[in-house]
């Protein structure tokens, strides 16, 4: 895997971690795993 470093303003952070938990929010209605989800929201939240 790739370790490449992009920098980000915090408004495109916002937008990704916004997509993520409607993602998140998704799979949960769904029923299914979330796990993949809930790693990247913490590399963006960090």
């Amino acid at each position: 895997m790739s370790n490449t470093k992009y920098k980000l303003s915090y408004d495109e952070v916002r937008v990704i971690v916004i997509a993520l938990v409607e993602l998140k929010n998704q799979l949960i209605a769904e029923g299914r795993y979330t796990d993949p989800v809930d790693e990247l929201l913490m590399r963006f939240v960090d």
